[in-house]
């Protein structure tokens, strides 16, 4: 009896697995990217002429299917050797996976200068500024291009340490400030297998689920805080809005390892559009970043074309009570927003 009560039993869950992966198939559940080093020992990206989709949260929201183009990158057109072309640069903000191919960055600049410069968006999640050298250098050597624009994140320079999580090449150690490289680990044989489910899929890239990181916040959720442990946190935030002399220091040895990097490529525009904290500016506070202001102090000197989104941004608040993020639960420039920057990116180059 116990043994045919087992039997019904585990029968069961597997019939309700399977119906769930069925179930999850016929929905757009964000797919596997493929990623790894195909193009260049120290560039991620996904594999060249892939397919996937993605969506945000349970709900599936923002269901994108998406293309790479023979370079891997969420890109509008393949890419070849034009030394007219202009290389659009960052993280997610470039790829902006999350909205339709008509409103990326890259098409959204590439509406905004003359049909003679194409423009080869060259996104990459979870990379920071010191990958970014990596790809003005592989622009520059195997497409020939000249002119760059930077779209960074505010975070951009500290992520560049080893250890941040957000490094798929070259990062700086945080305690030495010696140069090191990070690359991403590839998937094992069980994570390879698992990507073509679309439960897993499910359950790790729209809830993002985390066994390690679950039983550590339950645990940590069934301790009452202490005194100690709520100064703490309270001394991180300070520490993040005021950063100190020390760490600044570390922060310009980033900025300048970038440019020291990026030197034998440069001979032609370079645009970097900076994003600035856009919740304090819609709420109408004034904003002050010690590590933002001097990152452009430090572009300035190098001869970079530097935007600054704050006035941009104010400018849009003062006239407008339409937002320009993606949604609460997204922090990335919705297309709005990055109409903005890249109409300022191609005010620049020309």
């Amino acid at each position: 009896m116990a043994r045919s009560a087992l039997f019904y039993f585990f029968g069961g869950m597997l019939a309700f697995l399977i119906a769930c992966e069925l179930l999850l198939r016929v929905l757009p559940v964000s797919t596997a990217t493929q990623t790894g080093y195909h193009i260049d020992p120290l560039i991620n990206t996904a594999l060249p002429h892939h397919v996937f989709k993605t969506a945000t949260g349970w709900d599936l929201r923002n269901a994108q299917t998406v293309q790479t183009n023979n370079f891997g990158f969420v890109a509008a057109r393949d890419f070849s050797r034009d030394e007219r072309a202009v290389a659009l640069i960052g993280d997610s903000f470039v790829e902006a996976s999350m909205l339709s191919a008509g409103q990326r960055p890259g098409v959204q600049l590439q509406s905004a200068l003359p049909p003679s410069r194409p423009v080869y968006a060259m996104g990459a999640p979870g990379t920071a500024l010191l990958d970014y050298a990596e790809r003005i250098r592989f622009a520059h050597q195997t497409l020939g291009v000249r002119d760059f624009v930077l779209l960074m994140e505010r975070y951009d320079v500290r992520q560049s340490f080893c250890g941040s999580g957000n490094v798929a090449g070259p990062c700086l150690r945080h305690d030495t400030l010696a140069a090191a490289t990070e690359l991403q680990a590839l998937p094992g044989r069980a994570k390879r297998i698992l990507r073509h489910s679309a439960l897993a899929q499910y359950l790790f890239s729209q809830l993002k689920l985390d066994p390690a990181r679950l039983s550590q916040q339950v645990l940590g959720q069934a301790r009452p805080a202490t005194a100690e442990h709520k100064d703490k946190a309270s001394a991180v935030v300070v520490a993040a809005a005021q950063p100190s002399a020390q760490e600044l220091a570390r922060l310009a040895v980033v900025t300048e390892t970038f440019f020291q990097r990026i030197r034998p490529y440069r001979d032609g525009r370079l645009v970097i559009v900076l994003d600035s904290d856009r919740a304090a500016i819609q709420r109408g506070q004034r904003t002050a970043d010690a590590a933002r202001d001097q990152f452009m102090a430090l572009a300035k000197a190098e001869g970079a074309l530097l935007i600054d989104t704050e006035p941009l941004y104010r400018e849009h608040v003062a006239r407008s009570e339409l937002k320009l993020e993606v949604g609460p639960y997204d922090g990335h420039l919705n297309p709005l927003g990055v109409g903005i920057v890249m109409t300022a990116a191609a005010r620049a180059l020309r």
